[in-house]
């Protein structure tokens, strides 16, 4: 059997910017309490190991952000890849706690870019995933930016403000995105549009979409990377005959294991040690 790794495929340069900046703040500080709000990037795996290092990753699905800064009176708060809103920011800094903004530059751009046109006295029209944390921080911003998460919503928006921009998270779908640009532009023609899919994230998706006649993709990452999850609907949308999205080798079925070319690919936030255990394991198939 024949094992072709997708490329690019696995850690981009903001996830690594975010590992190694968690990394860097242990070394410097050995003997503080360090906190990561939220997972640092969306893979157990990553959170796992920095746990081995004595940093603990308060799990957002158990409280709010907010809750888990009034909880803390001393230590390191770091905010993770997916940007953090000002106002849990300030919170913590307002107690004193030290923080550490591991946010990758492009959620930055996209938040400038917000902010610049919200001056300008525009609405924002922001294509995300509900509930998270890149969303989330977004969103916060201002009450005139309008969180859309499927095609469907678009009929659900009235916005009145002839000044409009469309712009997004930057690990959607392209093939979706482009739907939804498309449905907004036919209810408010003179939107601005401004997409804001990450560089990482869109050629990614684009080596797949240029896959030709692929009958078995494995994905390699977390069901809780929203980058991830695209590219297995990229998968399936590209006509591949079958997309599996695994967290490891061990999710691997041998009775998938009868085509002659099967493909490698990973989201931005898996590492490659798991990438490597994929290939290795099926090239010893």
């Amino acid at each position: 059997m024949n094992v072709i790794r997708v490329i690019p495929s696995g850690y981009c340069k903001g996830v690594v910017n975010a590992i190694e900046l968690v990394k860097k703040t242990r070394s410097e500080y050995p003997l503080e309490k360090i906190y990561i709000l939220g997972m640092i990037v969306h893979n157990s795996f990553v959170t796992r190991e920095l746990e081995n290092l004595g940093v603990i990753t308060l799990d957002d699905s158990i409280k709010s952000k907010e809750e888990w800064i009034d909880e803390i009176d001393d230590g390191i708060i770091i905010f993770t890849a997916h940007g953090i809103s000002d106002s849990i920011k300030n919170k913590a800094l307002n107690k004193g706690l030290f923080c550490v903004d591991a946010t990758c530059e492009d959620v930055l751009k996209t938040k400038d870019l917000i902010k610049d046109y919200l001056n300008k006295g525009y609405e924002v029209i922001y294509l995300g995933k509900n509930n998270h944390p890149e969303a989330n921080a977004v969103i916060s911003i201002s009450k005139n930016i309008h969180l859309i998460t499927k095609i469907e919503d678009v009929n659900d928006l009235n916005i009145k403000n002839e000044k409009l921009i469309l712009t997004n998270q930057t690990t959607m779908s392209s093939l979706e995105l482009k739907e939804i640009i498309d449905e907004v532009k036919k209810k408010y023609p003179s939107v601005l549009v401004k997409n804001d899919i990450c560089q990482a994230t869109s050629s990614r998706q684009k080596a797949i979409m240029d896959l030709k006649d692929a009958h078995l993709l494995y994905i390699v990452g977390d069901i809780k990377s929203n980058n991830t999850n695209m590219l297995k609907e990229i998968g399936i949308k590209s006509g591949i005959d079958k997309v599996e999205l695994i967290s490891d080798y061990t999710m691997i079925k041998d009775e998938d294991l009868t085509v002659d070319t099967v493909y490698v690919s990973a989201g931005a936030s898996t590492p490659p040690k798991l990438i490597n255990e994929v290939i290795d394991y099926l090239r010893n198939k």
